[in-house]
Parts: structure tokens; C-alpha cells; sequence
């Protein structure tokens, strides 16, 4: 099995760019102007955003205002009408296809439902981005999909369970063993804890958490939970009026005198934060 080792850093060998630095940190996604919309009427206008490595950035904000749409738009999803996305250094309008498809494999997904393959086990979930990206032999993909399910906490015997027969926190946990499969250095999370209980939320934040310590990920996660921002996010970035409106730690949040986030951070939901 050595001579099918993979080498994370392979996949990106012919991308090279200048590390972006702000400060003493080094900026792994930068937005910059970008401005999306249907039709007539726009979602974001002139949008700046900068995503640090080794974060976990909370991004909040109202319903409406365009939280999934910009991470969609970050994912070449959904198309921007202005702006310059650049991610590990690399503008994504300026890449060719074959660049790009390399970068795509530095960053895994989840999505906010899961996203599962109905018709596949939780096995060949994991390996989809492994059957079309790298060219490795059943038995080692195998091997691979294990590994990323103990990541994530879940038991060997659910790799043969179809989604239909996993629980909530499953779902979202087998969703991010996917998300994890090509050893991504960068993670979307849309709404993760997002119908789970209490107690779930809180041990699905504990392993984000975990797995940002040990396996160095940067983090970008949309998420209306109070909690999730309190105990999970190093920083918190609030979008309104079709912008980011304030990016800071939960202490700037709560400091803030802009009348959304004070009724955000502030109402009866987010009172136990002031403890």
C-alpha cells in the first residue's frame, strides 16, 4: 500500500502564490467587492470579507440576507455580477480549469441538509470525492472512508447504513467525514448544528472545534446558533444591508451598537451570553 500513498500537498503543487498576510495572519480566503443578485434585485453589494487560517469564523445574519448565497458564491455555485474572490492567494476568475479543479480539492463542503447520496451507503458517500479526484484502488478507499468516520465519531458499523437509516447528528457527521475525505485545509459549514438538539449541537461544535486543533483546518461556518458563536467561533462576521456589517470576537458583538447586532446578541435568545 505504500506506493498508493497520497500527499495532501501534491494536489497543489502546481498552484504557487504569494502568502496574503493582514498583520500576522495569514489570509486564506479574501472577498473583495462582490456584489450578487437576481434580476433586479441584488443580495450583495460590495462585499469585503477576509478568513484567516486556522480560524473557525461564525458567519451570522439576518434570514434573508444572503448568508448561503455568498458561500455559494465563494464555491462557484452561483455566478457574481463584480468583486474578486481569491482563495489560498489564487483570484478563481483567473485559474485555469485544471488549476482550479486542483484548488477545489483543498476545501470540502457541508452542506446544510447533508447533501447525502440517497442511493449510496455512508461508505460510498465518503468516496465520491475519492472516486473523482484520485486514483485509488477499492481496498485503500475503503480503508480511507473508515478513517475519516472515526474522525468524525461515528461507528465502523454505519459505513453500510444508507442515509435513510441514520439519525440527524449522523447525517450531519457522515456529511462531514465527506467534507474531510481529500484531507481539505479549508472547511464550509452551512448551518451545521441546524435541527439537532441541544446537547448534539454542543458535541458537534466540540468536534469542529477538535478537528480545527488536530488536523489544522480553517474553518468558515454559516450559523444562526447563539451557542455555536460563543463556544465554537474565534471570530464572528455579521452580514446585513447586503455587506459585512462587523467581524470580531463575541466580546465585539456584544459591544456593538449597531441596532441588529444589539438585538441579535442582546434579546431574549442571546441573553445568557452576557454571563
Amino acid at each position: 500500500m505504500a506506493d498508493e500513498t497520497i500527499d495532501p500537498a501534491e494536489t497543489s503543487a502546481p498552484l504557487s502564490a504569494d502568502r496574503q498576510e493582514t498583520g500576522d495572519r495569514e489570509v486564506i480566503l479574501r472577498a473583495r467587492g462582490v456584489t450578487v443578485g437576481f434580476g433586479d434585485t441584488l443580495i450583495l453589494k460590495d462585499l469585503d470579507l477576509d478568513v484567516y487560517r486556522g480560524e473557525i469564523l461564525g458567519f451570522v445574519g439576518g434570514s434573508g440576507t444572503g448568508k448561503s448565497v455568498l458561500m455559494r458564491t465563494i464555491l462557484r455555485l452561483m455566478p457574481k455580477r463584480a468583486g474578486t474572490i481569491e482563495v489560498f492567494g489564487h483570484d478563481l476568475d483567473k485559474l485555469s480549469t485544471s488549476d482550479l479543479s486542483d484548488l477545489e480539492q483543498r476545501w470540502g463542503v457541508l452542506f446544510q441538509m447533508g447533501a447525502l447520496f440517497s442511493s449510496l451507503t455512508v461508505k460510498q458517500n465518503i468516496q465520491v470525492p475519492m472516486r473523482e479526484h484520485l486514483d485509488l484502488s477499492q481496498r485503500l478507499m475503503d480503508e480511507l472512508a473508515l478513517l475519516k468516520l472515526e474522525l468524525v465519531g461515528l461507528p465502523r458499523e454505519s459505513a453500510d447504513k444508507f442515509p435513510s437509516e441514520l439519525s440527524g447528528g449522523m447525517i450531519k457527521r457522515a456529511s462531514l467525514a465527506r467534507a474531510l475525505a481529500l484531507d481539505p485545509q479549508l472547511v464550509f459549514l452551512d448551518e451545521p448544528t441546524s435541527g439537532l438538539d441541544p446537547i448534539g449541537a454542543g458535541d458537534f461544535d466540540e468536534l469542529i472545534g477538535n478537528l480545527r486543533d488536530t488536523l489544522g483546518l480553517t474553518v468558515y461556518m454559516v450559523t444562526h446558533d447563539l451557542d455555536s458563536l460563543h463556544t465554537a467561533c474565534d471570530r464572528i462576521a455579521v452580514l446585513g444591508e447586503k455587506r459585512v456589517l462587523l467581524t470580531g470576537t463575541i466580546h465585539d458583538m456584544l459591544q456593538s451598537d449597531h441596532p441588529w447586532v444589539k438585538s441579535y446578541f442582546h434579546g431574549a435568545r442571546g441573553r445568557k451570553l452576557m454571563g
